[in-house]
C-alpha cells in the first residue's frame, strides 16, 4: 500500500561525532527517574487532576485563580495519571499494576471540554487497556484483567455523544457529564464555534472504543464529523481554517497552518489510515499534505496562511505546537523537509533553552511561556526511528538535560513562565508524562527494554498506544457507509516507500542539510519574499526599514492605501484603507505592511520591558524554583550585572518599608521583603538602603494576584532624581511573594539571586558536587520492587504471576516522595496608584520477601539521606 513510514535506510552522519549507541544508556536510566514523579501525585494531589509543582499540592478547579480555558481540561478525575497509564507499561510497567487497580470513577458532573476528555482520558483509559490486554495476553501479568478500563472508556464515551448531536455532526465544545449538552444546572450548548482539532481528532479513539467494545456508534459519529469538515474545505486551496461554526459550517478564523488549531486534524487523517486501513483517510490527508507544501512549508519555516488566499502570510510568528509535524513528514515518508524544519526547532530550543510558546521568522520570542510541551521530543524520536542517525540522541539529551537544569523543582516539573529568564510557572500538564517522558524513553531505549513490539502500535496524539490489529477488528458498515461513496484517484498515492540510502547517499549530506539552518538562527533568518505578480516592480516596503520623515516612504505607503496621522504628543498614528490602495496587490501589501509594524512594535515593547527572575537557591531547592520578578526604572539595571545579587532574605519592619527599618541590623547585607502600597516604590527602596540592605523584592498586598492572570509592570520612580538608588528592587504578586514566604517560615534561612535570567544549578548549587540524573537512576531498583511490595507498610503484594482478585487492594506510593497561554504585555506602575541502575537485570521472582525488605530497607536510607542532601 501506500507509503506511511519512510524508515528503511540508515544516516550515519553522527555516527564518529557521538560514539556508539550503547553509550546512551545513562540517558535511558535518567529518563526512568522521572517516574518518582508519579509518587509525588498520589502523595501531594491525588485526586486532582495536576499537580502544582511549585506548591506541592492539586489543581482543583474553582478554588484555584481561573487561567481561563486551560481550566477546561479539570474535573477531579485524576487526569494526570489516568493520562500516564500507558507510560508506565512503556518504561516501568511493575507500577501500572497497582495503579489499574486503584482506578475509580472520579469523573465529576461539572462542564468539560469535549476535546480534552476525549484526549487525554479516553485515550489514557484505551491506552490503558491496550497495555492490560497486551499484558494479559503474555500470560504471566494481570491475569485478573477484566477489561476495567474499558468499561470506563465506554461509559465516558456514552457521555460523550450528546456533544454531537448538532446539524453538522461537529461535537459542541463542551459537555456535562451528567446532563448532557442542554440539560439543567449547565452552560453547554450555547456555544456555536469549535476548533479544528478539536473536531478532527476524536476517530482514532472513538474507531478503538467501536472495535473494542463491537458498538459502531462512536466511530460513526466521529467520521461523520470528519467528514463535514472535509467538505468544508476551501476548495481552490485544499486547506481548512483554524476555527469553524458547528452549525452552519462557516469558517469564522480563515487562518490556516501546521500549528494551534489544526494541528493534530491533518495527524489524525493520515494515522486513521494506518490504524483502520481506510485509503480514503490517505488520499484526504495526501491532498491536504500537498497544499502545505506549496502554501504554508517555506523551509525550514511554517507559516500561517489565508485559506482564500494562500499566497498571502496571516501571520509572521509561529508556535510551538507545529513541532510534531516533522515526526507527522517521517510517517509520511518526506525525510528531506522534517530535517530541515526539526534543525531549525533544535536551534531555537538551544538558543533559549526551550521552545518559546510562539517565535518570530527571525527567531526571537514572541510569547515567551513554554509549558513543557512535548512535540519536538516526539519529531526527534520519529526522526532518529527513521534514519538511526545518532545526532537526534544528542538532541533528546539536549531536551533532557534542560528539564533537569531548569524545570525540575522539589515536586515535580514546573512549567516555563518566561525562557528569557527561566521563572517558572505553578504548573504540570498532564501531556509531560504522558508524552514528553514516552518519547524520551523510548528514544533512547533498546528492543530489550520494552516489553511489547512498539511497531504493533500506533501513537494517538497524546502518545497512547491503540493497537494496530484494530484495523482486523469487526466493523459495522454503519461506520463507513458516508465515506465509501468518494472515489478514490490514485493521483493522491504515493506506492513505494523512499529509502534514506538512495535518498541521502553521502552520509555526511543530512549535515549539510543541517549547517545551513544552523547559521541561519544563530544570526537571523531571512523571511521569505512576498510573492507579487510580475511586472508589478519593486517589493513592498519593510517595517523594519520605514521612516516616517522620508518621502519615498511616504509616497509608497500612500500607494498601499495606508495613511500616517501625526498626534498631538509627537507619536505617529498608522491607518489602512485597502480601498484606497492602487491595486489588489498593493492592498495585500499594506496590509502586510501593517501587519509588520504591530508585530515590531510589540517586539520593542517586550524589549524595554523585560521580566527579571527571583531564584532561590538555597537548602532544599538550589535554584529549582524561579519566580518571575517586574524590574523597577530605578536602581541596580540587573540586566547590565554577569552574576546578579545574591544573599539571604529577611522581612522588613515595618513590612510596609515607608519608614526607616526597625530591624535594620538584620537586614543589613540582606534582601529585604517588603509589602507594597502606602507608599512610594522609591521610597521602600531608600530606606531599606539605609539599612545596608543589598537588594528588595516588594511583594503586592492584593491577595490572590499572580503573573500567571495579571499584566507585569515596571515599578515607577517618585517624580524625583533616583540616582542615589544603587540597589535592585523587584516586584512579585502576591501568589509568587506567597512561594517566598512559605519557604522563609518552613526554613528560616532562605538565600536567592535576583538576576536578569535563572542561573545554571551548577552555578546556584555548588555545594552539590553530583549530577541528580545520575543519583536518581539508582532509584530504578527500588521502583521495582513495587511489584511486590506496598510503600505504606511493607505489606506483601502477590507476584505478577499469580492470578489476583480485582477486589484486592494495593496501596500506593506514600512517603518516598518530597516535598498560560495569554502572553501579558508588562506595563509601568506606581506603588501609590493602586493597593543509576544496576547492571544486568535483577530476577525478582527468585528472591525471598526477606531479601527484597533488606534490599528495598537499604535503597531506602539511601534514598532518604539523598532527599537531605540534594533536596
Amino acid at each position: 500500500m501506500s507509503c506511511v513510514l519512510g524508515m528503511s535506510g540508515v544516516l550515519t552522519d553522527g555516527a564518529v561525532l557521538f560514539g556508539q549507541r550503547g553509550n546512551w544508556r545513562s540517558q535511558l536510566h535518567s529518563v526512568k527517574t522521572l517516574l518518582r514523579v508519579c509518587f509525588i501525585i498520589q502523595d501531594h494531589a491525588y485526586p486532582a487532576d495536576e499537580l502544582m509543582p511549585l506548591t506541592c499540592r492539586g489543581r482543583v478547579r474553582g478554588l484555584e485563580p481561573s487561567r481561563g480555558d486551560v481550566d477546561d481540561a479539570l474535573g477531579k478525575f485524576s487526569l494526570t495519571l489516568i493520562d500516564t497509564l500507558d507510560t508506565l507499561v512503556v518504561s516501568i510497567y511493575i507500577y501500572f499494576f497497582n495503579l489499574v487497580r486503584r482506578s475509580e470513577r472520579t469523573l465529576l458532573y461539572v462542564d468539560l471540554n469535549v476535546w480534552v476528555l476525549n484526549v487525554c482520558v479516553s485515550r489514557g483509559l484505551l491506552g490503558g487497556h491496550s497495555m492490560a490486554m497486551m499484558l494479559k495476553d503474555g500470560g504471566q501479568h494481570m491475569l485478573w484483567y477484566q477489561d476495567e478500563l474499558l468499561h470506563m472508556a465506554k461509559d465516558l464515551g456514552l457521555r460523550l455523544l450528546p456533544a454531537f448531536n448538532t446539524s453538522s455532526g461537529l461535537p459542541y465544545p463542551r459537555v456535562n457529564l451528567k446532563y448532557g449538552v442542554r440539560g439543567p444546572e449547565t452552560r453547554t450548548g450555547t456555544e456555536t464555534d469549535t476548533c479544528t482539532a478539536c473536531a478532527g481528532t476524536i476517530i482514532l479513539e472513538f474507531a478503538a472504543l467501536s472495535r473494542f467494545t463491537g458498538d459502531p456508534v462512536f466511530e460513526a459519529h466521529a467520521r461523520r464529523a470528519l467528514d463535514f469538515l472535509w467538505e468544508k474545505r476551501q476548495r481552490n486551496s485544499n486547506l481548512v481554517g483554524t476555527t469553524i461554526n458547528i452549525h452552519s459550517g462557516e469558517w469564522v478564523r480563515r487562518d490556516s497552518g501546521v500549528g494551534a488549531g489544526i494541528d493534530s486534524y491533518y495527524e489524525y487523517l493520515l494515522k486513521a489510515y494506518i490504524l483502520l486501513g481506510d485509503d480514503l483517510f490517505l488520499q484526504r490527508f495526501n491532498i491536504h499534505y500537498a497544499s502545505i507544501m506549496k502554501y504554508i512549508s517555506q523551509p525550514p519555516l511554517l507559516l500561517d496562511v489565508h485559506i482564500h488566499k494562500p499566497l498571502l502570510p496571516a501571520r509572521t510568528w509561529m508556535d510551538s505546537l507545529l513541532a510534531f509535524f516533522p515526526g507527522l513528514q517521517v510517517l509520511k515518508g518526506d525525510i528531506r523537509p522534517a530535517i530541515e524544519t526539526h534543525e531549525m526547532l533544535y536551534q531555537v530550543t538551544k538558543k533559549h533553552n526551550f521552545l518559546p510558546e510562539a517565535f518570530t521568522t527571525d527567531f526571537r520570542v514572541h510569547w515567551a511561556q513554554h509549558p513543557l510541551r512535548p512535540e519536538f521530543a516526539e519529531s526527534t524520536y520519529f526522526l532518529y526511528k527513521a534514519t538511526g542517525d545518532p545526532y537526534y540522541l544528542e538532541v533528546g539529551r539536549t531536551v533532557l538535560d534542560n528539564l533537569n537544569r531548569f524545570a525540575r523543582v522539589p515536586c515535580g516539573f514546573a512549567a516555563m513562565k518566561d525562557v528569557r529568564t527561566g521563572s517558572h510557572e505553578d504548573r504540570m500538564d498532564s501531556f509531560f508524562l504522558a508524552e514528553m517522558f514516552k518519547y524520551l524513553f523510548l528514544l533512547f531505549a533498546d528492543t530489550e527494554d520494552l516489553p511489547f513490539d512498539v511497531e504493533d502500535y500506533i501513537f494517538t496524539t497524546e502518545a497512547h498506544l491503540l493497537p494496530l490489529s484494530l484495523s482486523m477488528a469487526p466493523t459495522s458498515s454503519a461506520a463507513t457507509n458516508a465515506t465509501t461513496e468518494e472515489e478514490l484517484d490514485d493521483s493522491n498515492f504515493d506506492w513505494t516507500c523512499p529509502n534514506t540510502r538512495l535518498l541521502f547517499p553521502d552520509p555526511a549530506f543530512p549535515r549539510n542539510l543541517r549547517e545551513p539552518i544552523r547559521s541561519a538562527v544563530d544570526k537571523s533568518c531571512p523571511r521569505p519574499a512576498p510573492y507579487r505578480e510580475p511586472g508589478m516592480g519593486r517589493p513592498p516596503l519593510r517595517a523594519q526599514d520605514f521612516m516616517a520623515n522620508n518621502p519615498e516612504h511616504l509616497e509608497l505607503l500612500r500607494r498601499m492605501g495606508v495613511s500616517l496621522i501625526h498626534l498631538k504628543d509627537g507619536r505617529v498614528q498608522l491607518v489602512q484603507h485597502a480601498t484606497q490602495a492602487v491595486s489588489a496587490v498593493a492592498a495585500e501589501d499594506g496590509m502586510r505592511f501593517m501587519q509588520e509594524m504591530m508585530e515590531l512594535s510589540s517586539q520593542q515593547q517586550k524589549e524595554q520591558l523585560p521580566p527579571r527572575a527571583i531564584q532561590i537557591v538555597s537548602h532544599p531547592f538550589f535554584g529549582r524554583v524561579v519566580l518571575t520578578a517586574g524590574p523597577a526604572q530605578f536602581g541596580t539595571d540587573l540586566s547590565k550585572s554577569a552574576t546578579g545579587v545574591r544573599g539571604f532574605v529577611t522581612v522588613a519592619e515595618p513590612y510596609s518599608g515607608c519608614s526607616e527599618l526597625a530591624n535594620a541590623e538584620y537586614v543589613q547585607g540582606r534582601i529585604a521583603l517588603l509589602q507594597r502600597g502606602q507608599c512610594m516604590f522609591a521610597e521602600k527602596a531608600r530606606h531599606i538602603q539605609k539599612a545596608g540592605a543589598i537588594g528588595g523584592i516588594v511583594i503586592d498586598d492584593n491577595e490572590g494576584s499572580s503573573s500567571d492572570t495579571a499584566p507585569l509592570f515596571q515599578m515607577a520612580g517618585d517624580g524625583r532624581n533616583t540616582d542615589d538608588i544603587t540597589l535592585p528592587l523587584l516586584f512579585l504578586f502576591h501568589k509568587e511573594g506567597n512561594i517566598l514566604m512559605e519557604a522563609l517560615k518552613e526554613y528560616k534561612e532562605v538565600e536567592v539571586l535576583l538576576s536578569d535570567k535563572a542561573r545554571d544549578r551548577g552555578e546556584t548549587a555548588a555545594a552539590v558536587s553530583y549530577n541528580i540524573c545520575h543519583v536518581l537512576s539508582s532509584l530504578i531498583r527500588l521502583s521495582s520492587v513495587f511489584l511486590y511490595l506496598s510503600w505504606e507498610d511493607l505489606s506483601y503484594v502477590s507476584p505478577p504471576d499469580e492470578e489476583v482478585s480485582p477486589s484486592d487492594e494495593v496501596s500506593p506510593s506514600e512517603e518516598g516522595a518530597s516535598p498560560s497561554e495569554t502572553h501579558h504585555e508588562p506595563k509601568v506602575e506606581r506603588d501609590s496608584e493602586k493597593r543509576e541502575e544496576p547492571e544486568g537485570d535483577t530476577d525478582l521472582s527468585s528472591q525471598s520477601v526477606d531479601e527484597l525488605l533488606a534490599d528495598w530497607r537499604e535503597d531506602l536510607e539511601a534514598f532518604q539521606q539523598m532527599e537531605k542532601d540534594e533536596l
